[in-house]
């Protein structure tokens, strides 16, 4: 049996103040399911980021943790994590992560926190915070559901994608629908819950990404009783959706469906 399987968490300390963290534990959760050796590394700030990690999980910060992680990621200490990324490792960056692997980040001070440009965007704090839960379709189709709760509002340059369209929410800067970025390997994406354990589609994109690099098989076998799954279409059903079609259900309808299925059921 090979090495296993490593997820490194970047900065928890600095980057965790949302509960971030568990996307890591939600991945090697999943991959270990799927028969595969595999564990969560703690990256913490006082030691350089090594390259050679399978995956890497960001969270998200408050402004001035977030600012002294790009000083971290920047200088020396973090070349390790730049040269992972621009060499295709898969990563998922988290709310102010997101923002700091972007060209520029402009605090709520107005200062000019430079990123890692690793991600064609900008970000600006600015105006109200975005809070509540976000509905997003994926290019694909499929629905991502999570928490968004950010001061920031980020424009995405031509060159990016975006991970998903808004449905319900504000996403990147609650006006062109874009939410989150994709490039290649590295996610991006403003939602919280934590994300991979609210969405085990984006969950097993990653995890593919990764045995792909291992040179393993990218088939997955589904996960039987996933709490995954069960917890994707329970939140969107919370926020009016049917996970079925992925159609929203008026707040009348759904009611008339529940009291049709809990009368039908009684008799």
């Amino acid at each position: 049996m090979g090495e296993p399987i490593r997820v490194g968490v970047v900065y928890p300390g600095l980057l965790g103040t949302y509960g971030d963290r568990g996307n890591a534990e939600v991945l090697v959760w999943r991959l270990r399911r799927r028969g595969h050796a595999a564990e969560v590394v703690d990256l913490p700030p006082q030691q350089p980021v090594p390259a050679g990690l399978d995956a890497y999980m960001l969270g998200g910060g408050e402004d001035l943790n977030q600012g002294a992680a790009a000083k971290l990621l920047l200088s020396q200490e973090g070349r390790g994590l730049r040269v992972a990324l621009e060499g295709g490792a898969p990563a998922l960056a988290v709310c102010g992560s997101l923002q700091l692997l972007g060209e520029v980040y402009m605090d709520g001070a107005g200062r000019q926190v430079p990123g890692l440009r690793m991600l064609d965007l900008r970000t600006v704090a600015s105006g109200p915070r975005s809070v509540g839960e976000v509905v997003a379709r994926m290019p694909g189709g499929s629905l991502l559901t999570g928490f968004e709760n950010h001061g920031g509002r980020t424009v995405l340059g031509a060159t990016a994608e975006p991970l998903a369209t808004v449905v319900r929410g504000n996403g990147n800067n609650g006006q062109d629908g874009t939410e989150g970025t994709r490039r290649g390997n590295l996610f991006a994406t403003y939602l919280h819950g934590p994300v991979l354990a609210r969405n085990p589609e984006l969950a097993d994109a990653i995890v593919r990404a990764v045995l792909e690099r291992r040179g393993a098989p990218t088939v997955l076998e589904p996960i039987e009783d996933d709490p995954g799954a069960s917890l994707h279409d329970a939140r969107l059903r919370a926020a009016g959706f049917d996970p079925r079609t992925g159609r929203a259900v008026s707040p009348v309808t759904g009611w008339l469906r529940r009291r049709y299925r809990v009368s039908a059921g009684g008799r």
